[in-house]
């Protein structure tokens, strides 16, 4: 029996980008890009610093591991981001992103999240959970934007963001 994960797209191609399987060509800049104390303090499961060391790990070992799909994020063939479906049994996938700095407030993780959704809801997911800091307006905006809902606050319990409050929020398709 196939799963979500079988019927995911390896790509996705929108106006200005392709979501494609992370590659150790992208390493590099992901490397630059995700070494920032700004993006590891909103995120859950990002090491600080980080290295072209953990750029090589994520590619070979979590963007397509059993529990993960990942996508890199290029405009132009330019390496901008990653995101992902957490894909952790008996619950709904979580969508996660990030965006290296100089590409924020451009739309792009708006683009890349609306991409997912559509993907996800075309392979048969019945919904999609995701969460942000209640801090961070700019990722819970681009959540709304590709259709989540705010469904309430709690408090993580692990990660990065341990002891911090997150909003949780879901997209539910109409079948």
């Amino acid at each position: 029996m196939d799963s979500i994960k079988d019927r995911l797209p390896a790509t996705i191609t929108t106006d200005r980008l392709v979501l494609t399987t992370p590659a150790l060509a992208h390493v590099p800049e992901m490397a630059v890009l995700a070494n920032n104390k700004v993006i590891y303090q909103v995120l859950a499961r990002l090491p600080h610093p980080y290295a072209e060391s953990d750029g090589v790990f994520f590619v070979e070992t979590i963007a397509r591991g059993e529990t993960e799909f990942a996508w890199s994020i290029l405009r132009d063939g330019r390496y901008l981001g990653t995101i992902g479906l957490h894909l952790l049994p008996g619950q709904l996938p979580e969508l996660g992103y990030w965006l290296g700095e100089p590409h924020w407030g451009q739309g792009y993780a708006t683009e890349a999240a609306r991409a997912v959704v559509g993907a996800a809801q075309a392979a048969g997911c019945p919904a999609l959970r995701s969460r942000a800091l209640l801090s961070n307006t700019g990722s819970r905006n681009v959540l709304a934007k590709a259709g989540f809902v705010e469904i309430g606050e709690t408090v993580d319990e692990a990660g990065t963001l341990a002891g911090r409050r997150v909003m949780q929020m879901r997209l539910d398709f109409d079948r």
